[in-house]
């Protein structure tokens, strides 16, 4: 096995390998530190690494494979990088900002102590842009992260560095937040797996763990590795009140989906899509049908106001706390959140409660829908080609109109309006210009296992980044 399949394995694949002695948790981290000191000077996207601490892990783990007797722990042995405004005791959460740029935790986050106690082995902390606000991955403080797929544009955000050292062969596991589409848009700019559990699923960072737009989950190469991060993952904790007492138990495989009825949208009524983003869904909406599934485009009666909603909700409370650093901090900020707190606090609290009846209203035209049919489909960001440097007042041309790179060209943010529906966002193939593009899958409310069901069947039938022609920077070994 070369080091780059070693790199690019699923993690539950990897565990097999370490239960039958083919492999050992030592020899995939000492790829993966290969690989990443190979590639990460091209895509930026670690802040810290933890190499000597992860090899003594990766030991331990080895020895843990080789006892005859008794269980390993889900994670065991498994790499994991953390979004750096995610907390591990003893290191710094910067969240990307030159205003933390020396903070020290004390104690663990509840979702990074989970996944170390069930045997990850945290290599890094990844980027983010600062106080993970944008869409796109660059600070003052980290400089600019990229998709491996093109250096060019961007990684997403603002859960960037997690997907590009996913999409990179870098690590195996990674975790990130989503409060306008934070984990799926990254997923989607890297070409890898990005969940967003249903509100509460899985415990959050306080004081945004009681906003219902934002949401802690899990990014991976493979929807089966989100499902066991998400398992991990899940479940009351006593700092957040939010957080369901149920915990969740995703399996890794699951009963084919014929006779499902899916239903998709190419615009969700208000999107300018690309050609090849609509190409790809179109795709894999004929591999739906040879999969036995019947489908059906559907109209959800959604217009510009979601959008519109979204930005008046987030003004609101996120661009408060951004004009409250402001305040504090002056032009040591990134000059989006400057832009993003000027415009913070103009909305009133008639045009805040709108944002609520707007999200009533959404669930009209898509409750129904997923209560007859199994799931829907659609694209998570209309247009890949954005800059990795991208301003939130900057514009880029598609299909020959004009379209701001702040939130025009994401789809992701009317689910977290609808913030009790699960996401999955995986990869839907490769364009013509070289970059992958992504769909969305969207279950009733609470109905994870719907949405895992139909993503792994999708993964079966059009596996991604299993051969060096659909991985990036596969030269780079």
């Amino acid at each position: 096995m070369s080091d780059l399949d070693l790199c690019y394995m699923p993690g539950f694949l990897l565990q097999q390998q370490f239960k039958a002695r083919k492999l050992s948790p030592v020899e995939l981290l000492e790829a993966q530190i290969r690989r990443a000191e190979s590639v990460n000077s091209r895509i930026n996207a670690y802040t810290d690494t933890y190499y000597e601490e992860a090899m003594e892990q990766a030991r331990l783990a080895e020895k843990a494979f080789a006892r005859k007797r008794g269980s390993v722990r889900p994670l065991e042995g498994l790499t994991l990088a953390i979004k750096d405004n995610q907390a591990l005791a003893g290191k710094r959460t910067t969240q990307g900002s030159l205003v933390y740029k020396d903070e020290i935790e004390t104690e663990n986050s509840p979702t990074s102590q989970r996944l170390l106690d069930a045997g990850a082995i945290v290599v890094a902390k990844t980027t983010t842009p600062e106080f993970c606000s944008a869409g796109v991955t660059y600070s003052k403080l980290f400089g600019v992260t990229a998709t491996p797929w093109n250096p060019a544009y961007t990684s997403g955000g603002s859960s960037g560095g997690s997907a590009a050292s996913l999409g990179a062969g870098m690590v195996t596991l990674a975790t990130g937040s989503d409060i306008a589409g934070s984990i799926r848009v990254p997923a989607a700019c890297c070409g890898v797996v990005g969940y967003k559990p249903p509100y509460g699923r899985i415990p959050g960072n306080p004081p945004f763990n009681l906003d219902y737009y934002c949401q802690t989950g899990p990014l991976a190469r493979s929807v089966g590795d989100c499902a066991v991060m998400t398992n991990v993952m899940s479940g009351a904790h006593s700092s957040d009140i939010a957080s369901l007492r149920e915990t969740i138990d995703l399996p890794l495989e699951y009963a084919d989906i014929k006779g499902w009825r899916v239903a998709y949208s190419v615009d969700l009524g208000a999107f300018n899509v690309a050609p090849e983003v609509k190409q790809n869904l179109m795709k894999t909406v004929r591999l739906l049908g040879d999969l036995g599934v019947e489908t059906e485009e559907v109209d959800l009666g959604w217009g510009e106001e979601v959008t519109n909603a979204a930005i008046t909700y987030l003004d609101h409370l996120f661009g408060r706390s951004l004009a409250r650093s402001y305040e504090q901090h002056g032009d040591i900020l990134c000059d989006y959140n400057i832009f993003y707190a000027k415009r913070a606090g103009k909305s009133d609290t008639e045009a805040f409660l709108s944002t609520y009846e707007v999200a009533n209203e959404m669930y009209r035209g898509i409750g129904p829908v997923l209560e007859n049919f199994h799931g829907f489909i659609c694209p998570t960001v209309a247009t890949h080609e954005v800059s990795a440097e991208a301003k939130p007042w900057e514009t880029i041309r598609v299909n020959g109109k004009d379209m701001v790179t702040d939130f025009d060209w994401v789809m992701a943010h009317p689910f977290n309006m609808l913030s009790r529906l699960p996401v999955i966002a995986i990869p839907s193939g490769i364009a013509g210009n070289g970059l992958p593009t992504s769909i969305q899958i969207v279950s009733r409310s609470y109905d994870d296992h719907r949405a895992f069901q139909l993503a792994r069947a999708i993964e079966m039938a059009s596996p991604w980044l299993d051969c060096d022609h659909r991985r990036p920077l596969a030269s780079c070994n």
